[in-house]
């Protein structure tokens, strides 16, 4: 699909005339400015071209610009993107000393024409910068004007994020990247394609970010993954791919410049046989061109297993929702993911998500029968569906208590 060309600061460039551009997050707290400048030079010189960091508040603006300093001191050029929910405030304060500001323009303001106002503001600070945004909505996430008008449904998902790409257009604002992300493979490939299908009527195509959110870790987290961005990528849809592992961020990286290289034209130069499988036999699942995976294949039953489940056509084992974590996760997630993980694997069918904090948490997990949230201070809330079920509850008795309350 021909898109625009987006430029994120002096060198880095984005859209359908250049190769696909490889990026991650920081897991750091970014109030930590030396951990997360190690960790962004760790990333930078692993191959990361854009690295993302949260930005919890507006005392975290300073953190960023110190981060930044100390980056550009040491040589590393890498463009910065700043990550913010919610505060319309701290994404306009910050966006003069990042190279990208990642927004959900709904979530805002409760009041709708006010959150249009200050994506208004946001959009006239990035011009006078350089700044690019990405709009960027999550399934689950979507705010109450959309889903009261669509449902929670991919066409919901794509007409959200148009609502913000049209004012960018009419600001003649055109250094904007769209990514609609879920952590359903099925979701997230069909709200990609209803997007990308709108931009075009519009005669406006922006560089789309794909990935599928939260995805895990380990070969359930990268086969998801491939499967997902596979199937866009072969359609043409995806200028900047990002693989979110509930892992160190590094380990995100060479998956996603599999994908890179895969999808971009270039020679494939490492040999991944189970990333290859996933992309060889995701799409043609997801897309019900085939049923099963031919014996031919000659994958074993566990990777045959994996993907039927990754592209939803089987289950044999629990669905598993987690995010990667970042800077406002404030507890160990990985080592409270593999506990969950370890204590429900014999619930088959089941969706369990484990998920860093209680900002955004209950939202994207949003195909969850259950949920496992950290609210901070060593404490977890328990959900069912997006109910909550429990409060507070120490995180060394979380698990036993989700344990309890799926038994029950």
């Amino acid at each position: 699909m021909k898109t625009l060309t987006v430029r994120i600061g002096k060198d880095l460039y984005m859209g359908s005339d250049h190769p696909i551009v490889v990026q991650t997050m920081c897991n750091t707290h970014t109030s930590d400015v030396q951990a997360t400048a190690d960790q962004c030079e760790q990333l930078a010189r692993a191959g990361a071209q854009l690295i993302r960091i949260t930005v919890p508040g507006m005392q975290d603006v300073q953190h960023i610009r110190e981060i930044r300093q100390i980056l550009r001191s040491r040589g590393i050029r890498t463009p910065l993107a700043a990550d913010i929910h919610f505060s319309s405030e701290t994404a306009i304060a910050v966006a003069p000393y990042v190279e990208k500001v990642r927004i959900n323009p709904g979530n805002f303001h409760p009041d709708h024409d006010k959150a249009r106002d200050q994506f208004g503001k946001l959009i006239e600070v990035c011009r006078q910068h350089g700044t690019a945004i990405r709009i960027g909505l999550n399934h689950g996430s979507l705010g109450k004007y959309i889903t009261d008008l669509y449902g929670n449904t991919p066409y919901a998902m794509a007409k959200a994020a148009m609502e913000w790409v049209e004012m960018c257009i009419s600001a003649d604002f055109l250094q904007v990247v769209v990514s609609l992300k879920s952590s359903n493979t099925v979701t997230m490939v069909e709200a990609y394609r209803q997007l990308a299908d709108m931009m075009q009527k519009r005669g406006v195509v922006f560089p789309l970010h794909v990935g599928v959110t939260e995805a895990g870790n380990g070969d359930s987290g990268r086969i998801k993954s491939c499967v997902g961005i596979a199937t866009l990528l072969e359609e043409g849809l995806g200028n900047t791919i990002r693989v979110s592992l509930t892992e160190p961020p590094v380990n995100e990286l060479p998956v996603a410049e599999y994908l890179a290289e895969r999808y971009s034209g270039k020679v494939v130069t490492r040999s991944e046989p189970m990333l290859e499988a996933a992309c060889t036999w995701g799409p043609r699942l997801l897309n019900r061109e085939i049923d099963e995976i031919p014996s031919s294949a000659n994958l074993s039953e566990y990777l045959v297993n994996e993907i039927m489940q990754a592209s939803r056509r089987r289950f044999y084992k629990p669905e598993y929702i987690a995010c990667p974590g970042c800077g406002r996760t404030m507890y160990d997630l990985q080592k409270a993911f593999e506990e969950v993980k370890s204590k429900t694997s014999h619930l088959k069918g089941m969706v369990i998500a484990v998920m860093g904090c209680i900002v955004n948490g209950p939202g994207e997990m949003a195909d969850a029968d259950w949920g496992y949230v950290g609210e901070g201070n060593g404490k977890v809330s328990i959900y069912k569906g997006r109910n909550p079920i429990l409060r507070h509850i120490p995180e060394n008795e979380a698990v036993d208590a989700l344990l309890r309350l799926i038994q029950q």
